[in-house]
């Protein structure tokens, strides 16, 4: 995937695993490092943000292809897929990388899209019985897991969240100042 920004997928082997649970604990922790963090997040179902009876809602259902809310403090845009016989119904990572602005952030971090070609962190609670994905995957790079487990593909303790910070910083954003400070 082509992006001017350093691209990191959190990825496991099911849903339920604890995938958006360790991004919003590691968010916070890089922001205090100065490291600001895009995400996009995978979905397997329809989902909205929006509501019935709300302009916007009723805007798109009248058949707007993009909608756009916006105020002071933030924005969101909603864009209908168009869907062609081809297409598999999924969300298409390298679009939705282009989609972002890169100006805001330092790190993309990519939650699901466990098949894509990204370099990624695997999270794995062995009590779950799941496999390991890394097994079978080259571009995952590092396995989080809340328990010690022998692996060929370096294994970091899921609740260490500084030293995943600094596996990520060390990893993917080696020429930056940011650095270990919480003042």
């Amino acid at each position: 995937m082509k992006s001017k920004l350093p691209v990191l997928g959190i990825c496991a082997a099911a849903s339920n695993v604890g995938k958006t649970t360790f991004i919003t604990k590691l968010i916070p922790i890089l922001a205090q490092r100065g490291i600001r963090v895009s995400v996009i997040k995978h979905a397997h179902h329809q989902f909205d943000i929006d509501h019935p009876g709300k302009d916007s809602f009723n805007i798109r259902e009248a058949g707007a292809v993009q909608t756009l809310i916006a105020s002071g403090k933030r924005w969101a845009l909603m864009t209908e897929m168009q869907r062609t016989p081809a297409a598999d119904g999924e969300a298409d990572l390298q679009s939705l990388l282009t989609t972002l602005n890169h100006d805001y952030a330092d790190l993309i971090l990519v939650e699901g899209f466990k098949l894509a070609s990204i370099p990624k962190i695997e999270i794995h609670r062995p009590s779950l019985g799941y496999p390991l994905l890394a097994t079978h995957d080259p571009l995952i790079i590092a396995i989080a897991s809340d328990a010690p487990i022998t692996a060929t593909t370096k294994v970091l303790d899921s609740n260490a969240l500084d030293t995943i910070a600094d596996f990520i910083q060390q990893t993917l954003i080696p020429n930056t100042n940011h650095h270990h400070d919480n003042t």
